[in-house]
């Protein structure tokens, strides 16, 4: 007999990126954990907390893997498993690297959710992967408390084409791909407070495939990328910063916002994990001191499935931006640049 209707969210304690840990908390619980060095042909393990593992095969030849799953940050099934196949397939974008296939993670409250909207659910990550010319190649499953759905991807490269986020320059241009406040308008969403047109275009942003990712690998101006997720904006800026031993710079005016964040971090929609990540990384990020709570929320706001973080030649900033936002990512943005200096995060009014 399958289960009734449910709300996806009303099952799950958080949703989406948000379910990570704490930046503080996983630096705690790795930090006596063996290094993965010194394997020769790994070269991208866990040493600057990058989006996905990268092993050398040979001269032309890199195998990059991750995984990432989640619970429900909305309610439609067909919608959480495009949110969770698209959030995965980005880690493989952001390495530079050309996913080939995944394998489905997947857990479900057996007897609270019917059989019709876990084949939602598994549509929906088949939907994504076909769009990334990928297939679903296997997977496991159990019986949770909880229903986590998403993908183990992996993805191949050139090694000349890997882009870590430890490696950006003095003097880069800072580039973001998509709008911030998902995390913002997920929380309105649980609370039955986001309108129909923000629910869309939540959806289109956080479906839009980081494809892009790859095609700029192959462009000796762009010296680093990450994506942006969990850790919100300032986190995974801080992460490029430790790694390449600088100081990033953004400036809040230029950066792009889904078009009801502001107004509805303004009214208290925000995350739990949004207050964790400030007490998290607090101490490396240094901000105007006129800067109103609601707009530190909106810079460590988790974003899931966001956008692309990118250190690029200054010079050719300007033509990459424009070159990606002919690529389909209309809230492109310069947001800042790269200095010498400690490595942390400024923000700039």
């Amino acid at each position: 007999m399958n289960a009734p209707l449910v709300r996806l969210t009303s099952l799950a304690h958080g949703g989406g990126c948000g379910c990570k840990l704490a930046p503080s908390v996983l630096q705690q619980l790795l930090a006596d954990q063996p290094a993965a060095q010194p394997y020769r042909e790994l070269l991208v393990g866990t040493e600057t907390g990058d989006d996905a593992a990268v092993w050398q095969l040979d001269n032309e030849t890199c195998v990059i893997a991750t995984t990432d799953f989640f619970m429900p940050m909305v309610d439609d099934p067909l919608d959480f498993g495009r949110i969770a196949a698209t959030n995965a397939i980005s880690d493989i974008y952001a390495m530079g690297g050309r996913p080939i296939m995944a394998l489905a993670i997947l857990g479900m409250p057996i007897g609270k959710v019917s059989t019709e909207m876990v084949r939602e659910i598994l549509k929906g990550g088949s939907q994504i992967c076909t769009e990334a010319g990928i297939p679903i190649a296997g997977g496991h499953s159990i019986d949770s408390p909880e229903p986590i759905y998403g993908l183990a991807v992996i993805g191949i490269g050139s090694p000349k084409n890997i882009r870590r986020n430890s490696t950006a320059r003095p003097g880069d241009a800072l580039i973001l791909t998509k709008a911030l406040g998902v995390g913002i308008y997920s929380s309105a969403f649980k609370k039955g407070e986001l309108s129909a047109a923000a629910y869309a275009e939540m959806i289109a942003s956080t479906t839009l495939l980081n494809r892009i990712g790859t095609e700029l690998a192959g462009d000796d101006a762009i010296h680093a990328i990450t994506d942006v997720t969990g850790f919100g904006l300032l986190g995974h800026a801080l992460e490029m910063a430790r790694g390449s031993k600088l100081t990033l710079v953004i400036r809040a005016h230029e950066l792009p916002f889904l078009s009801e964040a502001e107004a509805l971090a303004q009214q208290g929609f925000v995350t739990g994990a949004s207050l964790r990540n400030w007490a998290s990384y607090s101490d490396g990020v240094t901000l105007p001191a006129d800067l109103p709570e609601w707009r530190r929320h909106l810079l460590t706001d988790p974003q899931t499935s966001g956008g692309l973080l990118l250190a690029c030649a200054p010079d050719r900033a300007e033509a990459v931006a424009q070159r990606i936002v002919e690529a389909g990512y209309p809230r492109t943005r310069i947001i800042g640049h790269v200095e010498a200096g400690r490595p942390s995060v400024e923000v700039r009014a």
